[in-house]
């Protein structure tokens, strides 16, 4: 065994036992305990129940488990930033479960059998969902499973949203997307698209629509004033990605300098390059330890060629110069200017400064509060003050990401379900969160993480997708590699540990139960549980002695 387990691997003492007294002063309870990648999700997946079925093989019975949370694996498996990796107790011991790998697997395998899933049957009700973003299609996909009437309407031509039109096909295929789509569309979802709402509550009369879900997305570039003269060329990232999206070639020079230090940012750098010009420079006026775009997105960016031009801001633009200052970090973080000016050469400046909503349409609407930023406020329950009105994704206060958007979706389907039944929805309440430290693991498999293959750098001279997914010995080799982090698999540990077996097995899926007349409590099962679905908890009255079994909740 390496020096690594020997580091990391807690040590159990098997000659040793617990001194117990006459009575026993505690007893090991079975628990369903969170696990970090779960907590982690912002589309709230169960995770960990998904990849123990992948790693049994039972690919069907998997993606049931995650479309009942997140109905766009496939997409997801691929634009996600995986948080859930991030933190992944596996991490302490080799490197984290490649969790959107998996998903991805899942995904692209649901779309290639055709899987569907069932909705109940019609409720009655009419729902009406503005956006065909990632938080209207998930509204609308889980509102439909629940029996309701569904109807989208977008300004777009097509659905799909900043996925379509601000994520590269680089990234997410749009195949892959129109397949996903296109299985919300089978669940009887109606789309209107092309079409821009003025008045709302006009258009949810005429429709004979029960509830409302606003969800636009945040397709607006935001601008700031830089003087640039007639000849200079300056173009919005959003316009730039959305106009690539469509099938346009804009004219960008030989040189195109990129203003911003988000994803949008690495994005409309990397289509650039892919639109053949010879440099490309991401300007931004922090350092890197401060700038808004995942690390792996900086990295793709850096490696394609990309340069980065650190703690500049940019003042003027006249015809192929682009005059930035150089700029200092005081004690705070916060970029201060030193009057000190760089000329760079560009053909084209494209500003990549965040997007906002426009959400006008809203203001005409009674007790719908907007706030200064322009988002829409809402209560717990997603709904606006306007009764029936529910908003969600990018139009109120939250992380911008397709993941959240999705996330939020749900969480909104799930509310406009009960308040059309006449009720309310309670989220279940939290679980505990098992950490690193909590495990017990004096044996693990030393199992190295599988990578996807990525196209060569010569291989990136068009659209097509950089990553590649893994295969299905991969996929179920990755999904093995999860430690069921506070979730018993059965392994029979607490059961061949116990010395008064006082552990009873109940059958291939049913789990254990202890016989407190029994069990003295050692806590020998809970030393030997690796993932800690054991807790060992205080008597609260004298044990039962009446040889009957008392049965603990797994």
């Amino acid at each position: 065994m390496s020096s690594l387990h020997d580091d990391m691997s807690p040590r159990v003492d098997f000659t040793q036992r617990h001194a117990v007294g006459r009575r026993r002063t505690q007893h090991p309870e079975y628990v369903d305990l969170k696990p970090p990648c779960n907590h982690a999700c912002p589309a709230g997946e169960n995770i960990q129940a998904w990849l123990d079925k992948a790693q049994a093989g039972r690919w069907r019975e998997a993606w049931e488990i995650l479309v009942a949370d997140n109905p766009f694996p496939a997409i997801h498996g691929r634009v996600c930033y995986h948080p859930c990796e991030g933190g992944c107790n596996r991490g302490q011991l080799d490197s984290p479960v490649s969790i959107h790998s998996v998903e991805r697997y899942l995904g692209d395998l649901a779309q290639r059998e055709g899987w569907v899933v069932p909705k109940a049957s019609p409720s009655g009700k009419r729902v009406l969902v503005v956006g065909a973003g990632p938080s209207g299609l998930s509204a609308a996909w889980h509102l439909a499973i629940r029996g309701h009437e569904v109807e989208i309407h977008d300004a777009g031509n097509q659905a799909g949203g900043m996925m379509r039109y601000g994520i590269p096909a680089y990234r997410l295929p749009r195949d892959v997307l129109d397949r996903e789509i296109a299985r919300v569309e089978a669940l009887g979802v109606k789309f209107v698209l092309e079409h821009q709402i003025e008045d709302l509550l006009d258009v949810q009369r005429s429709g004979n629509f029960d509830a409302v879900y606003v969800a636009i997305g945040a397709q607006v570039g935001r601008h700031i004033d830089i003087p640039a003269r007639d000849a200079a060329q300056v173009l919005d990232a959003v316009a730039l990605l959305h106009a690539t999206a469509t099938g346009e070639r804009p004219r960008l020079g030989r040189r195109v300098a990129v203003y911003g230090g988000g994803n949008t940012a690495m994005d409309a750098a990397r289509t650039a390059r892919r639109l053949g010009i010879d440099e490309a420079m991401v300007i931004y006026h922090r350092d890197q330890t401060r700038m808004g775009a995942q690390p792996s997105e900086l990295q793709d960016a850096l490696s394609e060629g990309i340069e980065v031009k650190w703690l500049s801001s940019v003042k003027d633009m006249d015809g192929h110069n682009v005059t930035v200052e150089k700029m200092a970090l005081d004690d705070d973080g916060q970029p201060q200017p030193t009057g000190e000016y760089e000329t760079l050469q560009a053909d084209t400046l494209v500003l990549a400064l965040g997007q906002i909503t426009d959400v006008d349409f809203l203001r005409r609407v009674p007790d719908i509060e907007i706030a200064a930023d322009g988002t829409v406020l809402v209560g717990e329950d997603m709904q606006t003050g306007h009764p029936g009105i529910f908003a969600g994704g990018d139009v109120v206060p939250t992380q911008r990401s397709v993941t959240q958007a999705t996330g939020l979706g749900k969480r909104a389907a799930r509310h406009i379900d009960a308040w059309l039944a006449g009720g309310r929805w309670q989220s279940p309440p939290s679980r505990r969160v098992v950490d690193f430290e909590a495990l017990h693991l004096p044996l693990f498999d030393d199992a190295a993480q599988a990578h996807p293959r990525e196209l060569s750098l010569a291989e990136r001279l068009d659209f097509d997708e950089v990553v590649q997914g893994i295969d299905e010995p991969s996929a179920r080799h990755e999904a093995s590699r999860c430690l069921s982090c506070g979730n018993c698999y059965e392994c029979d540990n607490c059961y061949a540990a116990c010395p008064e077996d006082a552990i009873l097995k109940l059958g291939p899926g049913q789990g254990y139960q202890v016989d407190l007349t029994l069990c003295t409590g050692c806590e020998a099962c809970y030393e030997q549980c690796p993932c800690h679905a054991i807790d060992m908890v205080a008597e609260t009255a004298v044990p039962e002695t009446d040889g009957h079994a008392l049965e603990v909740a797994r």
